[in-house]
């Protein structure tokens, strides 16, 4: 039911006096002033631009140019979210003030607890923006491509490198974004030798290479009789997904093709054909495979997809001068290097240690909420953040 609060707020969000205390005059509207707080949310900027863009695709030839236009269109659509996020906690803060004034008024704590949860509520989603606003590289906003490959230690570590599958699924299910498997090679016994998918939303990439590295397990063994404790390791790499808009040349003679029989649990995992694709690029040694679609020719485009995100990301890096960062993915899958430990036993915790996060439920953790460990990792390593 509507609490009291809530129906004096709405009566009086509706010009109805209902309270003794007459509601104060809402929130003063944006001034240009914003665009003079060191650039930090320009209103008046981003409105004008929004103008602008509006006029653009309301001329008759806008769609001449279908690549321009789409790129407006992206930047239109942009900056009509951030405007509309803006008014929305805005409204909420107005409601927010309006119910602690009624708390010191009316001696409220139906009020105040209104009010507290309304600040919280936008605390949540400035620290989301905030976040976002951390994402500038050109490549934070593309899509995912994710790789996933136990260290030593046989099923031990291949059913670790499933239970991160289905970690990241699940982080990705609570994200709203889409998620699809492209390539999946079964353990002998349990869990899987290797595995690829993509995760497709807006920041996808941006988020989830804060989960590029080594990522450890510790647990009492289902598959040890004597119920000892073991330790696994599990890798995890993470590539920006190369759209058109990205041109990556490869040669054909550095290529080599070989096509197999998909194989595995079946299901929602893989459908059981003859034209699985992988590619082996030479070079650089890099082998990427697809066996997702019943079609070759399909399997063959989606590798080429995911070969030309791997070449473009090790290209950046190059680009970057920051070939250490790369390589420091690559070390070995084994004792002091991994990023992260989930400790299932003797007690239960997952530490980051690049951060220092820790949570208690490990259970929540495994079952997707990634959150906190992300998005500390970025601020931290944001420019205004520590190294």
């Amino acid at each position: 039911m509507e609490s009291a609060a809530r129906r004096c707020y709405n009566k009086a969000a509706s010009g109805i006096r209902l309270c003794s205390k007459k509601p104060k005059p809402s929130l003063p509207a944006s001034r240009s002033g914003s665009t003079s707080s060191g650039g930090v949310f320009d209103f008046d900027g981003k409105k004008k631009r929004l103008e602008e863009l509006n006029q653009l695709t309301s001329k008759p030839d806008f769609w001449n140019d279908a690549d321009k236009a789409q790129t407006i269109l992206k930047e239109q659509a942009g900056i009509k979210n951030v405007l509309d996020s803006w008014e929305k906690h805005r409204a909420e803060l107005e409601e927010a003030r309006f119910f602690l004034d009624l708390s010191k008024d009316e001696k409220s704590e139906e009020a105040l607890t209104e009010a507290a949860a309304k600040v919280g509520k936008v605390a949540e989603e400035l620290a989301e923006v905030e976040l976002k606003q951390m994402l500038g590289d050109p490549d934070d906003a593309r899509n995912a491509i994710v790789e996933l490959h136990p260290g030593a230690g046989g099923t031990e570590a291949q059913d670790w490198a499933e239970i991160l599958l289905r970690m990241y699924l699940r982080w990705a299910d609570r994200k709203g974004y889409r998620h699809e498997i492209m390539e999946y090679q079964p353990g002998e016994e349990a869990g899987v030798k290797s595995v690829t998918f993509t995760v497709e939303g807006q920041y996808a990439y941006g988020y989830l290479k804060a989960e590029a590295g080594i990522h450890r397990l510790v647990r009492i063994s289902p598959f040890d009789a004597n119920s000892r404790r073991h330790t696994s390791f599990a890798s995890v790499f993470v590539y920006p997904e190369v759209d058109d808009t990205i041109k990556v040349e490869i040669n054909e003679a550095d290529l080599r093709i070989d096509t197999y029989r998909s194989s595995g649990a079946g299901g929602q995992h893989v459908n059981k054909t003859d034209s699985a694709v992988r590619i082996t690029h030479l070079p650089t040694n890099i082998v990427v495979a697809c066996q997702n679609e019943r079609s070759q020719h399909k399997n063959k485009a989606m590798a080429m997809k995911i070969l030309r995100s791997r070449l473009y990301e090790v290209e950046l890096e190059k680009q970057r001068e920051k070939m250490e960062v790369y390589h420091k993915t690559k070390k070995d899958i084994a004792w002091g290097s991994q990023i992260r430990s989930y400790v299932l036993a003797p007690y239960r915790m997952v530490k980051d240690h690049r951060t220092g996060v820790e949570i208690g439920d490990a259970d929540r953790v495994l079952d997707g909420d990634l959150d906190k460990f992300i998005q500390t990792y970025l601020l931290q390593t944001s420019d205004g953040g520590a190294a």
